[in-house]
Parts: C-alpha cells; structure tokens; sequence
C-alpha cells in the first residue's frame, strides 16, 4: 500500500499541482496540454556542464578564450537539441573552476540560445544573501524567458566559506535556513525572516520570477548520500560524481524513495522529482579516437579527489601547486587507472554510446549531464563531440519518452513501489579508479603566469 506521502504525492500528481515535464516540475497553466498528454514527457534528458577549468600555465587572455569558447559551445548545443546546460559557482579554486559568478555567464547564454534550459549548478546558500540568490534567480528567469532551473548547495571547501564568515560545521544549518528565507521572497508582496543566520526586515524582494511559483529547484549532491535526503526534500538531485549503471539504479531508488515515503520540505515550495548524474563525455567516430581527444577528462575527477583528501578540504597557498602537472604525474604512473576512468564514461563512438546509455536508462535515470569541458580539452573538438553525439546518438533516447513518463507517474503515484536498496556499496563519488590520497603537491612551476 502507498504511504500517507505517496498519497498526497499522488493526489497532487493526479489535480494537476505537480506535473513533470522537461523543465521540471511545473503547474499545469506553465506546461500546456502537450506536458499533460506526455508529449513533452520525462524521456532521459542531456545537459551540459561547465566548472570553466582553466589548468595551468595561464596566459595572459586564456580566461577570455574559456568564457567565450564556453558561450559558443552553449549555443550550439542549444541548435542541436540539448535539454539543459549547467554552470557552477565556486570561489578562488584556481586551476580547478573560474566560475565565481554563474549568473552573469548564465544571463549572457540565454541571449544567445532559445530552448535550452539555463540552469544555476548550482548557487552557494552560503556564500550569498538569501535576497541577492533571490534576485539573481528572478532575473535569469526573465531574461531567459522562463528558462532557469535553481540549483542550490553549501559549498564543500573552507577556502571558498572562510572568506564568507562561514565554516564547515554551520554550512548545512546556513543551507537549510536561508532555503526558509527564499522562497518566500519569490512571491507577491514582501517578506520578512529572523533566524539565527540572517535577519532580514520586511522588504519585497524585486523582480519576480516567470515562472510560478518559481523556476524548478535541484540540490547539488556532491556526496552519493546527499542523494537521499534531495528526495526527502522535494528537489532535484544534480550528482555531480562518476557512477556505474548499478550504482546508478541503487541511488535512483533510494532518492524516489527519498520523496513517495519520507518526504519533508524545508520550505514552501513545489517538489521537483529528478534525478541528474553527470558523467565523462566525448563523442568522435572511433572509441580510440574519443579517448586521445579525451585525455585530460579525468582532471575533473583528479581534482575532485585532490581537493577532498586534504584537511576540511583547504586547497595550498595561492600559486603554491600546479594541479596540471601533478594530474600529468598521477597520469603517468596510473596507466591503468586512467584508461578504466575513461572506459566508465560516455567517451567512444556512436554505438558505444548508445550502448552504454542504454543501461542507464535503465535506472530510469532522468539526466545524464555530460561533462564536455574538462581540463584541456579542445573548443574544436568539444564542439565536433556535441554535433556527432546529437546527430547519432540523442534521437534514439528522445523518443522513449511515453515509457519513461509512465513509469515515473506510476512511482509518484504510488502505483509502483520501489526496492528498497543499500547504497553501501555504491558510495565512492571519485570512481574506484583514483587513488585514496594523493602525494604531496610540487610548488607551481616558474614558468607558470598567475591571473592576469
């Protein structure tokens, strides 16, 4: 029998309150009736991803040529059909994400795209005012015609929190409060909130959103466990780690469990049940191919764990390590474990991709998000890698998207009740194929040029 959540889920689902669509969950005058018919149904959704790495040596208009290669990227995969690009926000993480301000990246893609959804991967709760994440959200929305997704996170870095007056043991409490602070602003008249993080008197908080009651919301789960609690929350979960096609179907029961069972917003707002994995990318027309232009992929996933196994995951001294020459070192003596990080991805041809996809979607993942800029991969080739993958492998994965629709009604309903799995085993966000610590970093090289 469905639980007492599972019920009002359903009676939701079923009036029309909550309805999953592309863009999330949206109400039904927002969706038209082609959402309501399935049309624009839940069919496993592709979005793109940007941390903007920039690994060293810095040239004096390297950042430059990141943002703009990145806009141009954006753009073309909004013409070829992606559903969603994701831009982060991190703050003084050299090397490994040039990304402080998402909003101002995100605002000048939605003037040069017209469907893909623009989507905060996320916002720091905890780095920013409550009313400035409020405003921020509001204006994207507009600006990109109601194309924004709202991302939130805490940060996992007390380089990036210190700075901020925030520490590592607070960061969720400032997370859940300032979640209570927000949406509230996103409605008609004023607001006002007093807690233990931010006082805020009556103001109304200027302008709204289009999308009502507001864009479609995600939790960034930069753990495998914070997966879970995203589903008992009613949000979105952007795994931003690496999983097998198992691991996968574990954590997709557990989160859709998280929200038919043990449901508990922490605050008004409209549920947004989708589960996002981001994974590895690079489409050419051999696997051998894809692999040589996939080289520096796992300096995304090497700097994960460089950046988590150091204590409170403080980074070095400014200037004091290049991370390029050590992810170059580790590459040299770890053959082996380089070649098996990039077999787990959607790196290869055509087929291999479709191949590899298909066990995904088995696990009745909603998004793959595809890591397409990491390290030093090539504008050219990042952009060649979009057009094939459109071409030869999406269309096959759109059109599944009764089936996909069916099944996630009939788990949001109660209609089908999930196994409930131990995710034990399947909690390694870095991949087998890293090592648990990493040697001590070199200082950064005398030829290296800081920022500009």
């Amino acid at each position: 029998m469905p639980s007492a959540t599972g019920t009002a889920l359903r009676a939701l689902y079923l009036a029309g309150s909550l309805v999953v669509s592309g863009g999330g969950a949206r109400r039904p005058s927002e969706c038209g009736i082609d959402a309501l018919s399935g049309s624009d149904g839940c069919a496993m959704k592709f979005g793109i991803f940007y941390e903007l790495q920039l690994p060293r040596p810095w040239d004096v208009d390297g950042e430059l040529r990141l943002y703009q290669d990145a806009l141009t990227q954006v753009a073309l995969a909004d013409r070829c059909g992606y559903d969603y690009a994701w831009q982060v926000e991190h703050h003084f993480l050299e090397e490994y994400s040039h990304s402080p301000a998402p909003e101002a990246f995100l605002a000048a893609a939605s003037q040069r795209t017209k469907n893909i959804r623009l989507g905060h991967g996320i916002l720091q709760l905890t780095t920013n005012h409550p009313a400035r994440v409020a405003e921020r959200v509001a204006v994207l929305d507009l600006l990109s015609n109601g194309r924004c997704e709202f991302g939130m996170g805490e940060s996992a870095s007390i380089t990036e929190l210190e700075p901020f007056g925030r520490t590592m043991e607070d960061k969720r409490a400032v997370f859940d409060e300032a979640v209570r602070a927000i949406f509230p602003m996103f409605k008609d008249g004023g607001s006002e909130h007093h807690g233990t993080y931010f006082d805020i008197p009556l103001r109304n908080v200027v302008p709204k959103p289009l999308q009502k009651p507001h864009p479609p919301i995600w939790m960034a789960c930069s753990q495998l466990e914070t997966i879970e609690r995203a589903g008992r929350c009613g949000m979105g979960a952007l795994g931003f780690q690496f999983v097998s096609a198992d691991a996968a179907h574990a954590w997709v029961h557990a989160y859709y469990n998280g929200i038919t069972r043990r449901l508990a917003k922490l605050a008004d707002y409209t549920v947004n049940p989708n589960i996002a994995l981001v994974s590895f990318f690079m489409c050419c027309k051999t696997d051998e191919e894809a692999r040589r232009r996939a080289d520096g992929a796992t300096f995304f996933q090497f700097a994960l764990r460089f950046y988590g196994a150091s204590s409170d995951r403080k980074r070095p001294a400014p200037g004091t390590v290049n991370m390029w020459e050590e992810y170059n070192a580790w590459k040299r003596a770890n053959p082996e474990a380089q070649e098996a990080a990039l077999r787990g991805g959607l790196i290869g041809s055509p087929a291999t991709l479709r191949r590899k996809l298909a066990r995904f979607e088995t696990s009745h993942i909603d998004q793959v998000i595809l890591l397409n800029q990491a390290g030093k991969n090539a504008h050219e080739h990042i952009c060649e890698s979009l057009e094939l993958f459109a071409q030869e492998v999406m269309p096959e994965f759109q059109s599944h998207h009764a089936a996909h629709e069916a099944w996630k009604a009939d788990v949001m309903s109660g209609r089908t009740v999930l196994e409930e799995i131990d995710t034990a085993a399947f909690r390694d966000r870095f991949g087998k194929s890293m090592p648990a610590q990493l040697k001590a970093p070199r200082a950064a090289g005398a030829g290296s040029t800081e920022r500009p």
